[in-house]
């Protein structure tokens, strides 16, 4: 666990693994991407607010997201996550609502680059979302599955990000250091990334004024 104080209180920042974290502050507690595979979520906080990024088993998890959930716990999907998750809301890009005290924003998330042999990318844009999620005067994206796309230019006072590394799927270590200089986070972590080796982002960024952190979370 990771804390990162805000003017509202601690953040408290939980690796699961892979795509799928924890947030909690000042008693709100907010998975992204609970997936069972990685942890035994009957044992973990349940959820006040549950954020999927997109409908890939990886991510998507009914089973998980039951695991965490309450009575009054708001589950926020991309439209195609919707079906599998009775009850939840749907946010696309560029939506912003505040849920459970927290400022949300579902930003893009999309490869242009990295393509499906047929052609097709492996995300399409208009469908995944990454988030924008406020605590305090901190705030933290969380990019899901994407490469350094245009719209990051618009995202503004980055405190923290989540940039995605794992091959095809998402950015080589180049196009996170590029997507990182784009957003200017004070912190990085590189998060998903499979077998591709941190170390080589930590490389690429160094003299660029970020904290690269790197945690488990192939």
């Amino acid at each position: 666990m990771d804390v990162i104080q805000t003017s509202g209180g601690n953040l408290e920042v939980t690796f699961v693994g892979h795509g799928s974290l924890v947030f909690s502050c000042q008693g709100t507690v907010v998975h992204v991407d609970p997936w069972s595979q990685l942890a035994d979520y009957t044992k973990l906080p349940k959820a006040d607010l549950v954020l999927v990024t997109h409908e890939h088993r990886d991510h998507l998890d009914p089973a998980a997201i039951e695991a965490v959930r309450k009575p009054d716990t708001l589950v926020v999907v991309n439209a195609a996550s919707a079906a599998q998750v009775p009850g939840s809301r749907v946010m696309g890009n560029g939506d912003v609502r505040t849920l459970q005290g927290l400022k949300v924003e579902a930003v893009p998330a999309y490869n242009i680059v990295h393509l499906r042999a047929e052609g097709q990318p492996y995300h399409p844009r208009g469908s995944g979302n990454g988030y924008v999620v406020t605590f305090g005067d901190q705030r933290v994206y969380v990019a899901g599955d994407t490469e350094n796309i245009p719209e990051m230019k618009d995202l503004r006072d980055i405190a923290c990000a989540f940039l995605p590394m794992n091959l095809p799927y998402t950015m080589t270590p180049e196009m996170v250091a590029d997507a990182a200089r784009t957003l200017a986070p004070r912190i990085l972590y590189p998060y998903h990334y499979g077998e591709t080796d941190p170390a080589l982002l930590v490389a690429l960024l160094e003299g660029a004024g970020i904290e690269v952190r790197i945690r488990d979370l192939r």
